[in-house]
């Protein structure tokens, strides 16, 4: 192959004039794009959300609805306020919450007007999902599936499929485990401001068996117990290893499964989602500026942009530039407040009870702060939705099952890996967008605290340390 003097020479589009293709985009055409090898829906999860009152309406059969981006200024605990990013969702209920004007009350649940997080999504495995959604506000928007495995034209990362005017994204879940999507683009600014929320992939009988027999709680298995899967051969105290498990064998009703769905499962009697976040002041103050995100563009864009000031902003030498520098100065655990200062510690507000079920899928009982009985097993979902390392020390023993969403030891990776005992006092620290899945089950009473730091990731100072209530009784 010669380089001099080539045989064959590719024609290549000169980039001249296309500059400001190079420097961040405000405002790119968005579309409305037909799904691609579109295939009809199988989740059951909105129908059975509205036979039980937890929708309004199901616009479109076995398909979730999602709006983004809408903003919100709610007050925080320190009466200041903070402008959010929020997914809302058309056929949700509106119970007649405004966060904009009534007092602080820790999560912002009103669906059909915005919620933080956004509504838990919860799917059977296998499942045909499908979700409508449309992008308001200044765009661009898309919806990524974090940790699911769709074609590229529903992974909704921005650039490699499309920014959204309205699409319906499809995708089938094929790993029980827990997952969040979010808005991927624009990411720095849009993932803080709370455009994500909770996936949760449960087993495949879930939501089918409640359509079968209406006594089974939304989101149990047909046997009645709620699961997520788990390889517990080597902690037997859960009561559920894979040589002495119990194959299934009570009468399919619906007919779809020739095979066990509860294979390499655990029941929990309690479960937990905890979603810990932080949010910077100063950043929140920029929301009304929609550019604030964008460098000062230089003769060469990508190449002299000042990084010091923001379009139509300051320029000079020492101003600030938006998002560069991100220090913390609240902090959440599913949407509810620590009430401290930074650098203090608080233990999270006493309202962090129990989600509303219209903000999980329909599914009643999931806590934040935990009550739960011995000798039990209690299931907790974590994700670190913060821009700042997290580390947790919990004063009891935990089992970690499951890991970015992929169950530890559960085929077909179970070479590879598997479940992890962390024992009481031991902390341990993972990064933004991370998740796990652990499991406690205590023959002794507690009445403790999960310790929850947050770690500032450049400086590696502590900015803040929660406690979440733990009692077991």
């Amino acid at each position: 192959m010669s380089f001099a003097s080539p045989a064959f020479r590719i024609l290549r589009r000169s980039v001249q004039g296309m500059e400001g293709m190079h420097s961040k985009m405000f405002d790119p055409p968005t579309v409305n794009p037909a799904t691609p090898d579109l295939i009809a829906p199988t989740n059951p999860v909105p129908e059975v959300m509205l036979a039980a009152g937890f929708l309004d309406n199901v616009s479109v059969p076995n398909t979730v609805q999602r709006q983004l981006m809408h903003g919100m200024d709610a007050p925080t605990w320190d009466g200041q306020r903070m402008n959010w990013f929020v997914f809302r969702d058309p056929d949700g209920i509106d119970n007649g919450t405004d966060p904009d004007q009534a007092p602080f009350t820790g999560l912002i649940i009103n669906p059909k007007q915005g919620a933080f997080p956004a509504p838990t999504i919860r799917v059977p495995r296998g499942s045909i999902y499908h979700a409508e959604t449309a992008g308001s506000g200044p765009p661009p928007h898309t919806i990524h599936w974090h940790g699911q495995e769709p074609t590229p034209m529903n992974d909704g990362v921005g650039h490699c499929s499309m920014e959204l005017g309205h699409y319906t994204y499809q995708w089938q879940p094929n790993f029980i485990g827990s997952y969040f999507y979010h808005c991927h683009r624009n990411t720095v600014q849009h993932f803080e401001f709370g455009l994500y929320g909770f996936t949760i992939i449960d087993p495949p009988d879930a939501f089918f068996a409640t359509q079968a027999n209406p006594a089974i709680p939304i989101g149990a298995g047909r046997d009645g117990l709620f699961r997520t899967a788990a390889n517990l051969v080597n902690f037997p105290q859960f009561g559920q290893t894979p040589a002495d498990r119990v194959p299934l064998i009570t009468a399919d009703p619906l007919g779809q499964f020739p095979t066990d769905p509860h294979a390499y499962t655990v029941p929990y009697d309690t479960e937990a989602l905890w979603v810990l976040d932080d949010r910077d002041i100063r950043w929140s103050n920029l929301a009304s500026d929609a550019r604030a995100t964008f460098p000062k563009q230089g003769g060469i864009p990508g190449v002299d942009d000042n990084f010091h000031g923001n379009a139509g902003g300051g320029v000079g030498p020492n101003d600030f530039f938006a998002f560069n520098d991100f220090r913390s100065t609240h902090f959440y655990c599913t949407g509810f407040p620590f009430p401290g200062p930074v650098a203090g510690s608080a233990v999270l507000d006493a309202r962090a009870t129990v989600i509303p079920p219209e903000l999980m899928s329909g599914k009643t009982g999931v806590q934040v702060a935990i009550n739960g009985a011995v000798n039990s097993n209690i299931l907790i979902r974590c994700l670190n939705g913060a821009y700042n390392n997290v580390r947790l020390t919990f004063p009891v023993d935990i089992v970690i099952i499951g890991w970015d969403g992929r169950a530890l030891g559960v085929p077909p990776f179970g070479r590879y890996n598997a479940p992890v005992l962390v024992p009481a006092g031991t902390e341990f620290e993972f990064s933004v967008a991370r998740r796990f899945d652990c499991l406690i089950r205590s023959a002794t009473p507690v009445n403790d605290f999960c310790r929850v730091r947050f770690i500032d990731t450049l400086r590696r100072n502590i900015r803040f340390t929660g406690q979440i209530p733990i009692v077991i009784a």
